[in-house]
C-alpha cells in the first residue's frame, strides 16, 4: 500500500470510529503522517476566516462547539477564535498546521468530504456564512531559531504555556502588508529577527504574554506578515507587554525600519473559543 493511502486509511471515518481509532485520537496525526513521507515537506499553516451572520453567531458557535471534537480529529486545528475588536467582527478565524504539506491538506479534505458527522455538520453552519476565505501562509524561520517563540506545531504550545485558566485570555492578530517585490518579506524578517529578542526580553512584559508565530503568505494576498501573540491575563497584559516594548531600543530600530517596508498595518484583538487548542 502506498504511504499515502496507508495514511488516508487511517485518517479515515470509518477507523475514526472503530476502537483503535477512538484510542488514536489524542495522537498528533499531523507528526504520525509526516513520518511517513519519503521527504521532509514544507509544513503549511492555513488561516480560514467565515463572515458569519450577525443574527447567526449563537447558532454557528454552538453547532460548531459541538462538532469540535470531530474538527480536531479530521484537522490539524490550533486555533479557532472570534475577533472582539480592532476589525471586522463575527468572523469564524481558525488556524490549522500541516505539517506534512499541501499533501497532507489535500488527504485531510478528501476525509473530511467523506465524514457524515462532517457533512452533517456543515448542513447546519453553512446557512450562518456570509462569506470564506483560505490563505496558506509559511510560518518564519525564526520561529525555530528564537528561543522564546512557541511555533504552532502540533503539541508545543499544549506543553509550553498554561492555559488551564485562561478565561481572561485574548489573542493578538497583528498583521502587516507588505509592498511588493521579491526581497520584502527576507529583508521583513531580517530586520524582525535581528530586534525580536529584545522585545521578549524586555523588562516588566507581563509573564503571561507569550509570541505564538510569526509567519507569512504562500497563497492568497502576497507580502502579508502576521505575528500572533497570546496574552494570558488579557487586555492588561497586553498593554503591560505593549509599554515594556517601548523601552526594547533594538526593537524599536527594526520596527523603524520595518516601517518604510509596510503599506498597512492592523492589530486585532481575538477570544479564543473554550474548546480552540490554543487558548
Amino acid at each position: 500500500m502506498k504511504q499515502s493511502a496507508m495514511i488516508a486509511s487511517i485518517l479515515s471515518p470509518k477507523f475514526i470510529s472503530s476502537p483503535v481509532g477512538s484510542a488514536c485520537r489524542n495522537l498528533n496525526m499531523s507528526k504520525v503522517w509526516s513520518a511517513n513521507m519519503s521527504t521532509v515537506p514544507t509544513p503549511i499553516i492555513e488561516l480560514r476566516e467565515y463572515e458569519i451572520h450577525p443574527d447567526m453567531v449563537v447558532p454557528y458557535l454552538n453547532e460548531t462547539a459541538l462538532s469540535s471534537d470531530v474538527r480536531k480529529i479530521l484537522t490539524p486545528l490550533r486555533v479557532f477564535s472570534v475577533p472582539e475588536s480592532g476589525g471586522k467582527l463575527n468572523v469564524a478565524t481558525h488556524l490549522y498546521h500541516f505539517a506534512g504539506g499541501y499533501a497532507e491538506r489535500d488527504d485531510r479534505r478528501k476525509d473530511m468530504g467523506n465524514s457524515n458527522d462532517w457533512k452533517e455538520y456543515l448542513s447546519k453552519a453553512r446557512r450562518c456564512m456570509q462569506s470564506q476565505k483560505s490563505t496558506i501562509f509559511v510560518e518564519a524561520p525564526l520561529v525555530k531559531e528564537t528561543e522564546g517563540v512557541i511555533g504552532l506545531e502540533m503539541g508545543y504550545a499544549e506543553t509550553s504555556l498554561d492555559m488551564k485558566s485562561s478565561t481572561d485570555c485574548i489573542l493578538e492578530l497583528r498583521r502587516y502588508q507588505l509592498k511588493l517585490g521579491y526581497d520584502t518579506v527576507p529583508n521583513f524578517l531580517k530586520l524582525y529577527g535581528e530586534g525580536l529578542p529584545s522585545k521578549l526580553n524586555a523588562p516588566d512584559t507581563d509573564p503571561s504574554t507569550s509570541l505564538i508565530t510569526v509567519m507569512y503568505t504562500e497563497l492568497g494576498s502576497l507580502n502579508e506578515v502576521i505575528e500572533l501573540w497570546r496574552h494570558g491575563d488579557g487586555t492588561k497584559a497586553m498593554e503591560l507587554s505593549r509599554v515594556a516594548a517601548r523601552g526594547a531600543s533594538e526593537w524599536r530600530t527594526a520596527i523603524s525600519e520595518i516601517a518604510g517596508l509596510a503599506v498597512n498595518f492592523t492589530s486585532t484583538i481575538h477570544k479564543p473559543v473554550s474548546w480552540s487548542p490554543i487558548k
